[in-house]
């Protein structure tokens, strides 16, 4: 009896221990914060990588250059990715026949669920539209419609279906695109970007609209930028890719501010997608720069660059090609890779915190993001 007593004394005070440990260092990141807040250190998201999200794929299947995420009103993500036509041979032996186990590549169109679960897969060449030789964006509208781009070598269009894969509607056509000094009616292709504007139009490239619930196509395209996202207060932000700038004009295309990231950023430059924090303000803008392969976290109204995440490699929370980003509405960001990246990850949003590195690093789970 005396030795369970023992046992059980030792049990609790163990816990206790335990417990006020937890609590010390639950009160040392209170204390940092006050300190940090106290300096004036400026606050922002943190977040960490799940490294077990999405969950694996039947069928041995494997994406290939995935090239737009969106998330719809349930907190699903869609993806869009270019399948086999950009994997190696090596990768997909099952289609080879080089290989029995491994492996093939996923059709072009995937859902996952907040769990990671693969719950719709469809799209490719079909009856009654033509597939871009280079799909690029996705984009689900207000009625559950998914949008895809093209901005392949003679893609000129974008195509409309509804979110079990039926075809709906084509705008534009393969091969139409208006060549320098040509007719100003011709079409103009290479779509890389949607804007989801009001309840009725879907807007791509910088001007041109189409209306939800449109019977015929648009009459012209223009010079398409990689991103354009309208804010909650109704400003479009253009990622001029290249140019390592982010632009800012009303729906009517009135210019307001802009700014540059990374000036120095060659190659395919450092603005290539957006997304905006959930706060019924928006205060935060979340950038992929796939050149850099990091993710800028910036102060909405004033541009400027708060802090980052993320580092080039192949591991979770790493980076090769960061390509597209969207945030569901729990604030989690989920991330796309192009080029030999050929990923989706998720970054959990886990509260604000002091900024107290203008680079975090991999945000890994269990570390103080922003130490």
């Amino acid at each position: 009896m005396k030795t369970l007593m023992r046992n059980r004394a030792v049990a609790v005070a163990a816990s206790l221990i335990g417990l006020l440990a937890v609590l010390g260092v639950a009160q040392a990141v209170l204390d940092r914060a006050a300190e940090a807040q106290s300096k004036g250190a400026a606050m922002a998201p943190r977040f960490e990588v799940d490294p077990m999200w999405p969950k694996p794929m039947p069928n041995h299947w494997v994406l290939g250059q995935t090239i737009g995420v969106w998330v719809d009103s349930d907190d699903h993500v869609w993806i869009v990715h270019r399948g086999s036509s950009t994997l190696a041979d090596n990768e997909k032996g099952i289609e080879k026949k080089t290989a029995e186990l491994c492996c093939a590549g996923a059709p072009p169109v995937l859902e996952f669920d907040q769990a990671g679960n693969l719950l719709r897969h469809w799209g490719g060449p079909g009856q009654g539209y033509e597939w871009p030789d280079g799909n690029h964006g996705i984009f689900i509208d207000y009625k559950g419609n998914v949008w895809i781009g093209g901005n392949g070598g003679p893609d000129s269009h974008i195509l409309k279906f509804t979110k079990d894969g039926k075809f709906l509607l084509q705008v534009g056509k393969k091969g139409a695109r208006r060549k320098a000094g040509g007719a100003a009616g011709n079409q103009e292709g290479q779509v890389a970007g949607f804007v989801g504007g009001s309840n009725d139009q879907v807007s791509f490239g910088r001007v041109a609209k189409i209306f939800v619930d449109a019977k015929a196509p648009a009459q012209q395209f223009y010079n398409p930028v990689h991103c354009a996202d309208m804010s909650n207060d109704r400003f479009i932000y253009v990622c001029d890719r290249v140019g390592d700038r982010l632009q800012v004009f009303t729906p009517e295309g009135k210019f307001v501010k802009e700014a540059w990231f990374a000036k120095n950023t060659k190659g395919s430059g450092a603005v290539w997608d957006i997304a905006f924090s959930k706060e019924p303000d928006q205060k935060y803008i979340y950038m992929a720069d796939g050149m850099n392969d990091i993710v800028r976290i910036v102060d909405r109204q004033t541009l400027e660059e708060l802090t980052s995440f993320g580092d080039g490699g192949r591991q979770p929370g790493q980076f090769y090609g960061v390509h597209s980003i969207a945030t569901d509405s729990k604030g989690n960001i989920y991330t796309t890779e192009t080029w030999e990246g050929k990923r989706l990850q998720r970054f959990v949003f886990k509260g604000m915190a002091p900024v107290t590195k203008k680079n975090q690093g991999v945000v890994w789970p269990g570390t103080n993001a922003t130490k």
